[in-house]
């Protein structure tokens, strides 16, 4: 028998009865639809639960079992299996009492373990800062739930009782808890189509961030229903009656909006209480998809439709699996009314989403596309894990895809792929798969050329142009919004940065072993075996990488290389100068050019290594260097190859007669002499009698020479008073 009795717990007396007829009302009533032997494992869970719990008691001075015991019930309402109600009554008892994982898998099996661990915090590892031990609390919560969704919803009924029963908590507490809660969890409830779940969450969390608002609106609604009682009646009989004279069989209610959502209505579109209440809300559910449009025909019919103000979310589905029409139409004396129309299974998953799936089990396996487009999503956060270097980066992607606000395009074979507001050519081509996004170099909408910065718009055909050889740029990272799109980018640029950095630091590593006069065959890989155990590095690549990336000197790395291999000699290093790094220009990102100076080729040069940023290459003369702020073992001597072959930026300001086509005479001098303006901008004289005009010019040039070159060339114009090249 599922109901607890005396001989089930031997201390009976310590339970407090109001808990004790709880957890027999939940075994009893809650649980009616699943099997005897699933209940009487609901019985010992709840009994090891209390018995771990016991002496714990809430903010609120009840007991702590009563929190547990909720969160179990509120899952029963979604028919959630035993398995995930024994979790959820389980669902603290890792975290606060010392319990085993391995104790829960032999009294209650694997998977409900599994639940359990999902749910539980990772507390033992040390974090840098609260908010990276939040962060890598949710990857752990995200990841138990890609694996298996009911860990996020049990986490989501765990986190709607907290937010109900807050009241005894500090001001500042309800305001962190309910931040997190509208920032992740009341996305990730919309997202995975629990629509009851989320309004609520989100109606709480605004409760808290903004008491006096809330309070403020919650009293300005009460009084306005009863002044809108006789519009809404009449608007409700208007419907009912229309659809009766047409034959359509239909439940018609009125919706409100929720608090939170009036309030942010009011703030994007700078509207008053009143003129957002102006809008009537309706529901109208009937029992078929074709009948969906006969009604939609039919209310057109009687109150006329507002221009642009029509979705149809039957044939292009939500992400979450949302399905409804939404129509706004005319009503009397005026008023815009909003209607959804939709049928019983369509409602039902826009009220319970993913979770429906327990709800409404049936044989033909009717909400397989829900099912299906939540795990599409949640395999993408693995993907993501993958990508992400750290919690804080992997929690910014998942922010970024919980946006509920979608455009919806098209493939050109016609399949629709739905991506967040602002999304560009390049999140839709890593929508469609990683390598498209790797090597796409151009996008076409609607048949037409677009800048991949292109943002998409409802109804684009997008057809994704690549190259085989075509590879991420840095700059997409200013403009991609999805996640996806967002770690594959940074992915890439870290393992081309890894590889050009071991690349470097190989070089740099050359050099300080010549500085010693030491030669490289002599650092042999046992030398190298014994420097990485003595430092506790992976691989040789790894601490190349760090030279490359200034997180290691070379010089120190190669004085310790010589002391292991035994050929260290006592005489200083710094007094001796090896030979200078040859710098082509294209050695990828590991080498940079300052842009305080702009180095080109032919003007003397430095490398300074600087941590995190690898090897920045100086003129000799750059006022950075001149400040003497500089450590001297980060110097590093470097000399131009007598073959670069790639442009480099200048920039010049050219003082000159302002008069009308001065700019377009400088720019066909330099043009002339073979360069390219990267970039030009001019500084028109404060007094319109001054003579002279300032321009300023990015050129491109091959090198000192070319330079030379172009500026005698402008130096021969006649309105030309003065040339400098500029330094930052």
């Amino acid at each position: 028998m599922a109901a607890l009795a005396a001989h089930d717990v031997p201390e009976l007396a310590a339970i407090a009865p109001q808990v004790l007829d709880a957890a027999n009302r939940f075994l009893i009533d809650d649980t009616q639809y699943l099997k005897p032997e699933d209940r009487d494992m609901l019985s010992r869970a709840f009994v090891f639960s209390e018995a771990a719990h016991r002496g714990q008691t809430r903010q609120s001075g009840e007991p702590y079992i009563s929190h547990p015991l909720a969160v179990a019930g509120i899952l029963t309402a979604w028919h959630l299996d035993a398995q995930a109600l024994a979790a959820a009554l389980l669902h603290d008892v890792m975290e606060d009492t010392g319990v085993s994982k391995l104790e829960i898998t032999e009294k209650f099996g694997k998977p409900v373990a599994e639940l359990v661990d999902g749910m539980s915090k990772i507390d033992k590892l040390e974090f840098q800062s609260k908010e990276e031990a939040q962060a890598e609390n949710f990857r752990k919560m995200l990841l138990a739930m890609a694996r298996d969704v009911r860990v996020m919803l049990i986490k989501l009924a765990d986190r709607l009782h907290n937010m109900r029963t807050m009241d005894a908590m500090r001001p500042d507490k309800q305001k962190r808890i309910a931040r997190e809660t509208m920032d992740i969890y009341a996305p990730i409830a919309n997202r995975i189509g629990l629509n009851a779940v989320y309004q609520e969450l989100d109606d709480l969390s605004f409760k808290y961030l903004h008491p006096r608002r809330h309070g403020v609106l919650a009293k300005a609604l009460k009084a306005a229903r009863g002044n809108r009682r006789e519009v809404v009646s009449k608007i409700l009989d208007g419907i009912k009656h229309k659809l009766a004279d047409v034959g359509i069989e239909a439940s018609v209610s009125g919706r409100e909006k929720n608090l939170n959502s009036i309030y942010r209505k009011m703030q994007e579109k700078q509207l008053s209480f009143s003129e957002v209440l102006d809008i009537y809300a309706f529901r109208v559910i009937v029992k078929d998809v074709p009948t969906c449009y006969l009604t939609l025909g039919s209310l057109h019919a009687l109150y006329k439709p507002i221009a642009g103000k029509f979705k149809d979310y039957i044939a292009i589905p939500k992400s979450n699996g949302y399905q409804s029409l939404h129509t706004t139409l005319f009503g009397p004396y005026g008023t815009p009314i909003e209607i959804q129309i939709r049928t019983q299974d369509m409602h039902r998953i826009a009220d319970a989403g993913v979770a429906s799936h327990w709800m409404y089990k049936s044989g033909d396996d009717s909400f397989s596309d829900v099912q299906q487009k939540t795990h599409q999503w949640l395999q993408s956060l693995l993907e993501l894990q993958t990508d992400s270097g750290d919690a804080i980066e992997f929690l910014e992607h998942i922010k970024v895809d919980l946006f509920p606000d979608q455009v919806y395009v098209f493939t050109p074979k016609g399949k629709i792929l739905n991506l967040p507001q602002g999304a560009t050519c390049v999140d839709f081509a890593y929508a469609v798969h990683s390598d498209i996004g790797d090597r796409c170099i151009a996008a076409k909408i609607n048949h037409e050329l677009v800048p991949l910065r292109y943002k998409l718009k409802n109804g684009d055909q997008v057809e994704i142009v690549t190259a085989a050889h075509a590879k991420p740029n840095p700059s997409w990272l200013t403009f991609v919004t999805t996640g996806k799109a967002r770690g594959h980018i940074r992915h890439f640029l870290k393992s081309m940065r890894f590889e050009d950095s071991v690349q470097l630091g190989e070089r740099l590593l050359l050099n300080a072993l010549s500085t010693l006069h030491l030669p490289s065959q002599s650092v042999t890989d046992e030398v190298w075996d014994k420097y990485l155990r003595e430092n506790g590095v992976k691989s040789r690549n790894d601490v190349l990488a760090d030279i490359g990336l200034g997180k290691r000197l070379a010089v120190v790395v190669t004085k310790r290389l010589a002391q292991l291999a035994g050929q260290w000699q006592e005489e200083s290093p710094s007094s001796k100068k090896g030979p200078a790094v040859t710098i082509r220009g294209t050695e990828g990102m590991a080498i940079q050019f300052a842009r305080c100076c702009n180095p080109i080729p032919g003007d003397p040069i430095l490398g300074l290594v600087k941590k995190d940023q690898g090897l920045i290459i100086h003129t000799h003369d750059c006022p950075v260097l001149s400040k003497g702020r500089v450590d001297a073992d980060k110097l590093i001597d470097v000399e131009w190859d007598p073959e670069v072959s790639r442009l480099f930026d200048v920039p010049i300001r050219v003082l000159v007669d302002n008069a009308r086509g001065a700019l377009a005479t400088i720019a066909a001098a330099i043009a002339e002499h073979d360069a390219n303006i990267a970039a030009v901008s001019t500084q028109e004289p404060e007094d319109e009698d001054q003579r002279y005009m300032q321009i300023q010019f990015t050129l491109q040039v091959s090198n000192r020479q070319h330079l030379a070159r172009i500026l005698r060339g402008l130096r021969a114009l006649e309105n030309v008073y003065r040339i400098q090249r500029t330094r930052a």
